[in-house]
């Protein structure tokens, strides 16, 4: 087959693992002890879980639109061929 009718390339592939990753890590980032109607928990209100894993999430989703997004650059001479 060639290479050119396929939607994604391997760069592709790659940055979308990526952005999962970051997700899935910014997601974790959110985990934490939660209260009961007998004690707060104070933690729920932390930086890391409040301002710190939204932004890492946010972060990760980004990374995978651009990893839809992003179409390699082609060679003239590459062009030519197929033509």
């Amino acid at each position: 087959m060639d290479k050119n009718k396929f939607a994604f390339t391997r760069t592709n592939y790659i940055l979308t693992a990526v952005g999962m990753a970051v997700i899935i890590i910014g997601l974790l980032l959110m985990t934490g002890p939660n209260s009961t109607n007998d004690f707060f928990e104070p933690d729920i209100f932390s930086v890391r879980r409040v301002k710190v894993a939204p932004v890492v999430t946010l972060i990760g989703f980004i990374t995978v639109i651009v990893a839809i997004a992003y179409k390699p650059k082609t060679d003239k001479k590459e062009e030519e061929k197929t033509e």
